[in-house]
C-alpha cells in the first residue's frame, strides 16, 4: 500500500529520493519515470497521499503536470523537486498548488522537513527563497489558479485540448465523447475562467504556464 510516488526520470536521482523518504514514511514508496507512468499509478494505487513531481520529466511540460494533478486528485499533495530555482516559476506553482517547493540542490535532509511539514498539512519553500517566493506572487497567477481550480476534471482536459488548438470535433475524439458534451464543457469553461471565447481560454491557460515551461527547458 504506496503512500508516495516519486516521479522524476533520473534514476539514481529517485533512488536518493526514496532513501530519503524512507526514513521519513513508514509505508512503501514507488516510483514513476514519465508523466504517463504516474498517471498509470495514481489510477491503480488510490490509497497515494503525496507525488514528489519532477516539471522536466517525460509527458510534463512545466506546469501543466502540478495543474493537471490539483484539477483531477485535489486530495493528493503535490510537491515540486526541481533543478529550476527561478522565482518566476516556484511563485506559480505555489500559486498552482504545489504544496512544497524543493530545489534539487538542496540537501536530503531539508528534503525530509519539507515532507514532514507537507504531511502536517503545512507548506513549505527553502528559507532563503520564501520571502522573495511570497512577497511577489503575481495577484493574477492566484486568481487564475482558483479559477483552475473551478473546473471538473474532464473540463480540465478539455482546456488542454483548447490551448493545443483542437477544434470540438477533434476534442471529442481524443476523450470518445460527443461533440455536444465538449460544447458544453467549453461553456462551462468560459464562464468559470470568466473570458470570452475558445481562443481566449487557450491562450490564457498557455501564458500563465509558459514561462514555468521555458525556465524548466532552460534549466534541465
Amino acid at each position: 500500500m504506496a503512500r508516495a510516488i516519486i516521479a522524476d526520470d533520473h534514476p539514481l536521482f529517485r533512488a536518493a529520493l526514496k532513501q530519503a523518504l524512507t526514513e521519513t514514511l513508514d509505508t512503501p514508496i514507488i516510483e514513476a519515470a514519465s508523466f504517463e507512468q504516474l498517471s498509470e499509478l495514481i489510477r491503480s494505487e488510490p490509497q497515494v497521499e503525496l507525488i514528489l513531481l519532477d516539471l522536466t520529466m517525460p509527458g510534463n511540460r512545466g506546469l501543466t503536470g502540478l495543474t493537471s494533478l490539483r484539477s483531477r486528485y485535489p486530495d493528493i499533495l503535490v510537491v515540486i523537486v526541481s533543478a529550476n530555482e527561478q522565482l518566476a516559476t516556484i511563485r506559480q506553482a505555489m500559486a498552482f498548488g504545489a504544496s512544497a517547493y524543493i530545489p534539487k540542490s538542496m540537501p536530503l535532509a531539508e528534503l525530509q522537513q519539507a515532507v514532514h511539514a507537507v504531511l502536517a498539512g503545512d507548506t513549505w519553500l527553502p528559507e532563503h527563497l520564501r520571502d522573495a517566493v511570497e512577497a511577489e506572487t503575481p495577484a493574477e497567477h492566484v486568481d487564475f489558479a482558483q479559477r483552475l481550480e473551478q473546473l471538473t476534471p474532464q473540463q480540465f482536459r478539455v482546456l488542454e485540448c483548447l490551448a493545443d488548438g483542437l477544434l470540438n470535433k477533434q476534442i471529442a475524439h481524443e476523450l470518445n465523447v460527443q461533440e455536444t458534451t465538449i460544447k458544453q464543457h467549453v461553456s462551462a469553461i468560459l464562464r468559470k475562467l470568466s473570458v470570452t471565447n475558445r481562443t481566449q481560454a487557450g491562450i490564457v491557460f498557455k501564458q500563465m504556464l509558459n514561462s514555468a515551461e521555458v525556465s524548466a527547458a532552460e534549466d534541465a
